[in-house]
């Protein structure tokens, strides 16, 4: 068990019409968000110009983050949660899905190893813990 799961991918050989411009990146992003069953508080998105794309959506669970360079056809990308590991797996899934790159390199990295998911500690033994 652990805190979290963390997703990190680079994904290669992807369309640059895909990826170069913020609609479909933030379409994309905001429904692996909701297929994977996460909760979003807030997102921000940036344009940059003439392309490419960079986004972060902070979630209840932790965040998903992602960058664009559409001139190799490379994405970046980051999804860290501590809610069911499927949760995060879905999201991961669907944005490899929608993307289709030709390959894809990613790091499972459970967090926090030591600690039980779900479990926190009393805040009394929490503030002992740091003093």
């Amino acid at each position: 068990m652990s805190i979290g799961v963390h997703l990190v991918a680079d994904l290669r050989g992807v369309s640059a019409s895909k990826i170069s411009k913020l609609p479909l990146m933030k379409e994309i992003m905001e429904s692996a968000v909701k297929s994977g069953g996460l909760t979003k508080i807030r997102s921000h998105y940036h344009q940059f110009s003439p392309t490419g794309v960079s986004g972060v959506i902070l979630l209840a669970e932790s965040h998903l983050s992602f960058h664009t360079w559409p001139e190799y056809g490379f994405v970046a990308l980051d999804i860290f949660t501590c809610g069911p590991t499927e949760n995060a797996e879905a999201a991961f899934e669907y944005i490899i899905e929608k993307l289709s790159p030709v390959s894809v390199e990613y790091k499972k990295i459970e967090r926090g190893a030591e600690f039980p998911r779900g479990v926190q500690k009393d805040k009394s033994q929490a503030a002992a813990a740091i003093s």
